[in-house]
């Protein structure tokens, strides 16, 4: 046998090794990213108990992967919305290899729902966030909250009590002063839409008739398809989250729509407060935002240690509409606070 035919045999045995070592490793890596190390599989679903002032409850979750470096708390918005809409991550998050849980807070369709409205208080559920962090075992070396909208005020709310737990934090489409919201809302966002159109609605909000169903047929096409979600069809998650909303925490902490704000979170702000916060904190706007996309970058710069990222096609539902410039941003974010880049 030549030496020409002896290396040939050597390397194609070392090329056969190399891949299937590559390939066990593969699987071993594959395997433990989905095992969660539950006595019965549930698919990563858990109610997790919640202490109240007024009693025990518990909120719905469902993990994806397993990842001791990266967990990622998804707060949904409303109140009183679901974690449906936030169901367009699970592609993105599970190619990186983040662990991550959805979760409908308390009150949300998944998860208890009870009657007393004492509970829907901003401070509840901070501390309702926090309960569930110590139940999925995350903390300062690896725990990341994103929050949406209302999801985003609790995301604030959240670090400003509690960042020592906190890795880091993303803030997706929602300014830190519901005042200056309401604002943008009037006096930029209402004068774009037609005179009559807006005078139509204002005359409804005035009488209170909320349960007027000419209120939404003017919203949906004149503000909500301009500024919620853009996208022709709605996704099927942002629907299902709408059909199970709870309409009744909704209303009293934001007020009967989309177009300003007007309950509990009305005079909600804390925007002095965002110095405060000293973790990494990626602050999201979007140009046809419901959220004024230039205080959404002025709050990147406010905080100690922020980033600013922009959806030049997005609306409130950025995640959706504006898709791929979204997630890129946030996975990136994710693996520079991860990597020490950030």
């Amino acid at each position: 046998m030549t030496t020409r035919i002896v290396i040939s045999f050597l390397t194609i045995f070392i090329m056969f090794s190399c891949n299937k070592v590559a390939t066990k490793d593969k699987e071993t890596t594959l395997q433990n990213y989905f095992s969660y190390g539950d006595s019965i599989e549930s698919g990563g679903v858990k109610m997790i108990p919640i202490t109240t002032p007024v009693g025990n409850f518990k909120v719905w979750t469902k993990r994806f992967g397993n990842n001791p470096k990266i967990k990622v708390l998804l707060l949904h918005g409303g109140p009183g919305m679901t974690h449906e809409y936030m169901e367009c991550f699970e592609t993105f998050f599970q190619k990186e290899g983040f662990e991550f849980y959805e979760y409908d807070q308390l009150g949300s369709y998944y998860s208890d729902q009870p009657k007393d409205d004492r509970l829907w208080t901003t401070d509840r559920f901070v501390d309702e966030v926090e309960q569930v962090r110590k139940a999925i075992g995350a903390d300062k070396s690896n725990f990341y909250v994103l929050g949406n909208s209302w999801g985003g005020i609790l995301a604030m709310e959240y670090a400003l009590k509690y960042q020592k737990n906190l890795k880091g934090l993303m803030v997706a489409n929602m300014m830190a002063s519901a005042p200056e919201y309401g604002k943008y809302g009037d006096e930029v966002l209402g004068k774009q839409m037609k005179p009559e159109v807006l005078k139509e609605i204002r005359a409804i909000e005035a009488k209170k008739d909320f349960g007027n169903p000419r209120y939404m047929e003017l919203l949906i096409p004149n503000f909500y398809n301009q500024h919620i979600c853009r996208l022709k069809e709605w996704p099927d998650g942002v629907n299902r989250a709408i059909k199970h909303s709870n309409e009744n925490v909704y209303t009293l902490m934001q007020g009967p729509s989309e177009f300003g704000i007007s309950g509990r979170l009305a005079n909600w702000d804390i925007k002095k407060r965002l110095p405060e916060i000293n973790i990494p904190t990626l602050m999201i706007g979007a140009k046809y935002d419901t959220m004024d996309p230039k205080a959404m970058e002025e709050q990147s710069k406010l905080v100690k240690k922020g980033r600013y990222l922009y959806c030049p096609n997005g609306s409130h539902l950025a995640m959706w509409d504006d898709q791929k410039v979204f997630m890129n941003g946030v996975v990136s974010f994710i693996n520079d606070v991860d990597s020490k880049k950030f």
